[in-house]
């Protein structure tokens, strides 16, 4: 399968805190499924940011679409309530954010 090639305008930001006692759980959710689902559904992960200063949320992890229909779509799924519901229960002080696609760290 070819990589998906996409010309990104819009970016999805999830902010949140790793609950410690849930990191070897979490990563596994992360890099088994999580992800993978993203990536089905349209949205590759571009980035992952640890803030390791600062009062902010330790982990930010953005994914991409090239149009708004692709993202409200999946925001709208029941695939993505049951993603991220699960992704909760992982972290504390979640956030989500929808924003225009710029190269570089947004937030």
């Amino acid at each position: 399968m070819l990589p998906l090639r996409i010309i990104p305008r819009y970016r999805l930001l999830l902010q949140y805190d790793i609950r410690p006692e849930t990191y070897e759980s979490y990563y596994e959710y992360v890099v088994k499924e999580f992800v993978p689902a993203m990536q089905d559904m349209g949205l590759p992960m571009v980035a992952v940011w640890q803030t390791v200063y600062g009062d902010y949320p330790a982990r930010q992890v953005d994914f991409v679409a090239d149009n708004l229909k692709t993202m409200n779509e999946v925001l709208q799924s029941d695939r993505w309530q049951n993603l991220e519901t699960r992704l909760i229960a992982f972290t504390h002080n979640y956030s989500r954010k929808l924003v225009h696609y710029r190269d570089g760290f947004q937030f």
